[in-house]
């Protein structure tokens, strides 16, 4: 019997603090320590909540406001570097969420929109106080960038010229978002793009802002598309494909990508191949996402591409992760009409948490060039 369970048998609440405190001394996190990565907390029934809770308590207390941390960025980088996380308690409703994640398809065609509608359609008002001007929801890059601005500029320019895009090219742009790098690559490359997306407000905002450009922006599952395309694009979309649809998707890819097309994948990846997704993010940001790990990209591609090559800048997540939150807590007093202090509290958990796991290299942020073998090979440029 391991302590939880005595003390469930107990009930005893300084039992309770006491395995809280062990734990967290070994990611050298104090109770009402005066470290700005410390914790204080603001009821004594937190340690219980998140001992048997998990992932979900612990983010569910800080809603509450059970507890505080200056530095939530600092706390989670701890907690993941100590793995900790691996050693809470596994609570049978996400034992069961896990086995049904494997038995089913949670991103089938019609669940593949629900994401769409309860986060990217959170509302246009966040996001463009938010981001950058290009609303850019992905990983900048910050190789020569010292602000999101000019992170997220640097980014586009890296894909556009990864894929070698020249004037009179169709591009394909598979989860879309908002339109910024259709546009940008229509500007400045001479292209003609398509783009498909889950989001009404995503569509709505393209159609608004770039009716202009030669880019056309549909609001369409990816597994309905046809047409061949020069090149194809995908940023930050396959983290909700599932690794039931995997396969799927690369034989969409191969089916409209001509052939001697170029195909870049930008995507966050896992460690290791699981299907065990944070409960809480699952929960309150991203419902049904799966990380991919490089075996499952591996095995989904290899059958149909050339991997010609991969690129992780997964630490300039971290500055982006970051950067975003900067913005989000000055254009709070514009965001607070419209959006409670529990939602504030939710998304200042969850963009320190992100950028704690990247910082602790708990998972990264991949760009995967492929094609079907281009002669006499590809230099790709970072």
């Amino acid at each position: 019997m391991n302590d939880i369970s005595v003390v469930n048998s107990r009930g005893n609440k300084n039992e309770w603090r006491r395995i809280a405190d062990s734990m967290l001394n070994q990611a050298g996190i104090s109770i009402n320590g005066s470290e700005p990565w410390d914790i204080q907390v603001n009821n004594s029934l937190f340690f219980k909540r998140v001992l048997q809770q998990g992932s979900v308590g612990l983010g569910e207390s800080y809603m509450d406001g059970w507890w505080e941390c200056s530095r939530l960025d600092i706390f989670f980088q701890r907690l993941l570097s100590a793995r900790l996380d691996k050693k809470m308690p596994s609570r049978v409703h996400d034992i069961l969420r896990i086995a049904i994640a494997r038995l089913t398809n949670l991103q089938s065609r019609k669940r593949a929109w629900i994401v769409g509608k309860e986060h990217y359609d959170l509302g246009n008002d966040l996001f463009c106080l938010m981001l950058d001007p290009y609303m850019q929801y992905s990983c900048g890059y910050w190789k020569r960038a010292d602000n999101l601005c000019d992170a997220q500029r640097d980014k586009l320019d890296m894909i556009c010229h990864k894929l070698r895009l020249r004037p009179g090219m169709t591009l394909l742009d598979i989860g879309c978002g908002w339109g910024g790098l259709a546009a940008y690559a229509a500007q400045n490359f001479g292209v003609t793009v398509h783009g498909v997306t889950i989001s009404a407000e995503q569509q709505a905002f393209a159609a608004k802002h770039y009716g202009g450009l030669d880019i056309r922006i549909l609001l369409q599952d990816y597994r309905d598309i046809r047409q061949q395309y020069d090149r194809i694009v995908s940023v930050g979309m396959f983290e909700h494909v599932g690794p039931k649809n995997y396969d799927a998707y690369f034989k969409v890819v191969d089916r409209c990508l001509k052939s001697d097309g170029i195909f870049l994948l930008h995507t966050i990846g896992a460690n290791q191949t699981t299907h065990n997704v944070d409960p809480w993010i699952n929960k309150y940001i991203f419902p049904n996402g799966c990380l991919p790990s490089i075996k499952q990209i591996a095995n989904a591609s290899e059958k149909r591409f050339v991997m010609e090559d991969w690129h992780n800048f997964g630490s300039d997540y971290d500055k982006t992760l970051m950067a975003w939150h900067e913005h989000f807590l000055a254009e709070w007093p514009q965001l607070k009409v419209n959006y409670s202090e529990r939602f504030k509290r939710m998304f200042i958990y969850y963009l320190n948490a992100c950028a704690g796991a990247f910082r602790a290299r708990d998972i990264q942020l991949w760009q995967v060039v492929f094609t079907r073998g281009l002669q006499p090979g590809l230099r790709v440029p970072h």
